[in-house]
């Protein structure tokens, strides 16, 4: 049977490693048996907070949506619940763009809601 060298592949492997840890603290960035688990955790929680960063962005809806609706009288929950029952059905993100940006619009939203 022939001989299997493994040098190449073994730096290479290091190499992509080490390129995913760059900028850590510590040996984390430069010896292997620190990096591993380093990338390994990195990766699960990048993973995880890709899809928690959904909900970050609701709650921050929830809130603008709040603040300007305050000015109107109205509470957060109210509001919804006036647009659910007016048959209203614009998502939270869109709501939020429009007290952002189109003050004028939102008002005339929550002034059709109000009735």
């Amino acid at each position: 049977m022939p001989r299997v060298k493994r040098g190449v592949m073994h730096l290479k492997r290091r190499r992509n490693l080490l390129k995913r840890t760059k900028g850590y603290r510590w040996g984390r960035k430069s010896k292997i048996t620190l990096a591993k688990p380093a990338a390994r955790k990195a990766g699960a929680y990048a993973f995880a907070h890709r899809r928690r960063r959904k909900g970050d962005f609701r709650r921050l809806w929830q809130i603008q949506i709040n603040a300007a609706v305050r000015s109107h009288g109205l509470s957060y929950s109210r509001f919804i619940d006036l647009l659910k029952k007016n048959k209203i059905e614009l998502d939270r993100k869109i709501l939020s763009q429009l007290a952002r940006e189109y003050p004028a619009i939102f008002d005339k939203l929550v002034e059709a809601v109000k009735k």
